[in-house]
């Protein structure tokens, strides 16, 4: 059997790269302790149902038998948060035996594959578990849950180019798809029948209902019947704006799973399939004009600009080049450090344009798919929010702890003082009827219309709350920040002037708007060229330092051509190379029609200055 500690280790790893830490614990279920769990609920009248419902660890504990991960059917997960809390999965078991008959349908090159390693031999299964709509298969070498639905971080740039260049067989799409699952972000509407189950088994509701009983035992009618309409009403108000949720969230992301893609099959072409049928390693085809991204996947070959403002807000469009066929053994995100990103595109992204090289066109390897891409992450955090503040919840819990202390002071008088009276009749009632005062009943319902209330008055401001009870947590806010500066000001920019060097010296300043225009020179044309931006819906797009810059050459741009009627009749953009935050420069190399190449670099000063000739450059610099 594992101890705890290495079955936590195991889960940690797996779990760190979505943000959150969870111990993992094995149990195989026992028939015996099921049977006698079942004849609790019987005798308890679903009471014991109920509190398991409440408590999954206690419902595991009892009914199942610690064992290892390897041999359970039934896994605990806990997390390693203040909260703690668990949650209860079953382990399934997929089948690929329709794809793999023998060894030698499943490729050598997929043996260091996450997918070669989960399918267990004879049986050709694989164990699987899924935790908020995440899928984790076992590693039958490494003894640990591993996901699925995202390409293995060892590959190196290289690999992915000579691994995946050619598309996968449609049998190694086959076996892919049916262990990762669709390529969908399905986000079904919750029915109302279970919306409702859900809200009136809250510990609060089952508590009021105790209380009504006790009332109408002790015929405080009109008061239960008070407590009974306000209860309804604030069952109905919540179970309508969480239905409202859930189709608002439903039609937002329906879209994503209905699209058309083209991808590369090994030595059979190229074919159209929906979608959802797309697995990590796949090559699609990125064709010419808006293309919404179905999945996150690396760029391979050629360029395309992209409008990211799905995920930043922000409407500039950002150009992608391919990943790099460098030889060499570190893992292409390491090889790549923090300007990776440069080479990936994001599902819900649009492609707006494309450049393929002098391969044809413009390619990329499937990444992630599901919930495990850039927008499926998104979507995760709408449906499984984080708990709220830790130091909030523990202070309500101090409070309703003395609440019941203070009731449970008033039981013992209650039941001293009628037994010493001879009124052993009234003894429960009264003794139970304490409770009902010393915890307000009617407290969550009034918290619940509370809540309700506030998101309507923001509404009408056009403010939107993806988890109501935050609402609570703002009465403590005294502090807002703001992360951009456009938040508050202008997010435009105006050219004042420029400042050329020549001759070892700084030259006169040519100021914006001026006279006469910037004469043509070395300047002019970094101006021109040095740029990532686009023609997009018949406007220049892209940063708006760069697009005042360039407008003010009073150029044209078509395309990656840069066109004027004098002194030459254009210049052509051959290769670009964006922005890189690690190098802290771009660059291109660009073409006057019918001369040279040349290449022009614009970045920080002193990184131009480290590349620039010390005999040409200007001390002062």
């Amino acid at each position: 059997m594992h101890t705890q500690n290495n079955v936590s280790c195991q889960v940690s790893q797996l779990h760190k790269n979505s943000g959150q830490a969870t111990d993992i614990f094995g149990y195989k279920t026992q028939g015996c302790r099921k049977a006698f769990c079942i004849a609790g609920y019987i005798l308890s009248c679903g009471a014991l149902r109920l509190l398991f419902y409440w408590k999954p660890e206690w419902h595991v504990w009892v009914n199942c038998i610690r064992c290892s991960l390897e041999e359970a059917d039934i896994v605990l997960l806990r997390t390693t948060d203040d909260f703690r809390i668990y949650s209860r999965k079953t382990v399934t078991w997929i089948s690929v035996s329709a794809f793999i008959k023998s060894r030698s349908d499943y490729p050598a090159t997929e043996e260091d594959s996450i997918f070669s390693k989960a399918i267990m031999k004879p049986s050709l299964q694989v164990k699987t578990i899924q935790v908020q709509k995440i899928r984790y298969v076992w590693n039958i070498y490494a003894k640990q849950f591993q996901k699925v639905g995202v390409l293995e971080d060892h590959h190196t740039c290289s690999a992915i180019h000579d691994k995946f260049g050619s598309g996968l067989t449609c049998n190694e799409q086959n076996v892919r798809r049916v262990i990762c699952g669709p390529n969908t972000i399905d986000v079904p509407v919750i029915p109302v029948w279970k919306l409702l189950i859900k809200e009136v088994l809250n510990p609060f509701y089952v508590f009021q209902l105790f209380s009504v009983c006790l009332w109408f035992a002790e015929d405080y009618m009109e008061y239960a019947a008070a407590i009974i309409i306000m209860s309804l009403l604030s069952i109905f108000l919540t179970v309508y704006d969480l239905r409202q949720q859930s189709i608002k969230l439903h039609r937002l992301v329906e879209a994503h799973n209905n699209t058309m893609v083209t991808v590369c099959r090994n030595k059979e072409g190229f074919q159209e399939l929906e979608s959802h049928h797309l697995v990590p390693g796949d090559m699609m085809i990125l064709k010419e004009g808006k293309t919404l991204l179905p999945c996150d996947a690396i760029l391979v070959s050629g360029q395309c600009t992209v409008n990211e403002s799905m995920l930043t807000g922000e409407s500039i469009p950002v150009t992608k080049t391919h990943l790099p066929q460098t030889d060499n053994s570190k893992p292409w995100r390491v090889y790549c450090a923090e300007d990776y990103k440069k080479h990936v595109l994001f599902c819900g992204t649009e492609v707006i344009q494309t450049k393929a090289d002098d391969r044809g066109v413009v390619k990329a390897v499937v990444l992630r798919t599901g919930f495990n891409t850039a927008k499926g992450d998104l979507v995760r955090s709408i449906l499984y929010p984080k708990p709220m503040n830790f130091k909030l919840y523990r202070d309500a819990l101090r409070f309703l702890m003395c609440l019941i202390a203070f009731a449970a002071i008033g039981m013992i008088y209650t039941v001293c003082v009628f037994a010493l009276n001879g009124e052993t009749g009234e003894i429960v009632k009264k003794a139970l009827d304490v409770i009902t005062i010393a915890v307000p009943p009617a407290l969550p319902a009034a918290l619940t219309t509370g809540i309700i209330y506030t998101q309507q008055r923001l509404k009408k401001k056009g403010i939107f709350c993806i988890s109501p009870q935050r609402i609570n947590i703002c009465g403590q806010l005294n502090l807002v920040c703001f992360d951009k500066t456009g938040t508050l000001t202008e997010d435009g920019l105006d050219l004042w002037g420029l400042l050329p060097s020549e001759r070892n010296c700084f030259q006169d300043i040519h100021s914006f708007p001026a006279d006469h225009s910037l004469p043509w020179g070395p300047v002019f044309k970094a101006l021109a060229v040095c740029h990532s931006l686009i023609v997009w819906e018949g406007k220049i797009q892209g940063d708006p330092l760069d697009v005042k810059m360039f407008e003010a050459t009073n150029w044209v741009k078509l395309c990656f051509v840069i066109m004027q009627t004098a002194p030459v009749e254009g210049i052509t953009i051959l290769h670009q190379f964006p922005f890189s935050s690690a190098l802290q420069r771009m660059s291109v190399i660009a073409q006057e029609i019918g001369g040279d190449p040349q290449a022009f670099i614009k970045g920080a000063p002193e990184i131009v200055a480290m590349l620039c000739r010390a005999e040409t450059g200007n001390k002062h610099l």
